[in-house]
């Protein structure tokens, strides 16, 4: 099995520079990157006395919790795309 090749990239995150290795497309990577960088961004807004620890982790929890609703509704419409087709 042939291993993927990686991509490299640097992307910045909330002022912070990071390197970053995946097989995704470089433009993948910094788009990742960069909903990273708006939802923080964000959330210091309306939140400005958080360190930068803790406005990671609402990050973090923001965007799973985006994931999980995301992936309920997509198995809400297979579900719904299998009972149509009988």
């Amino acid at each position: 099995m042939a291993e993927q090749e990686k991509n490299r990239i640097s992307v910045e995150i909330y002022g912070h520079t990071y390197k970053m290795v995946g097989t995704e497309s470089t433009g993948h990577m910094r788009l990742v990157a960069s909903i990273v960088d708006d939802k923080m961004r964000e959330i210091n807004g309306l939140n400005p006395s958080l360190d930068s620890a803790k406005l990671a982790v609402l990050t973090a929890v923001n965007s799973v919790n985006d994931y999980l609703t995301l992936k309920e509704q997509y198995e809400k419409l297979e579900e719904q795309l299998k009972q149509l087709k009988g």
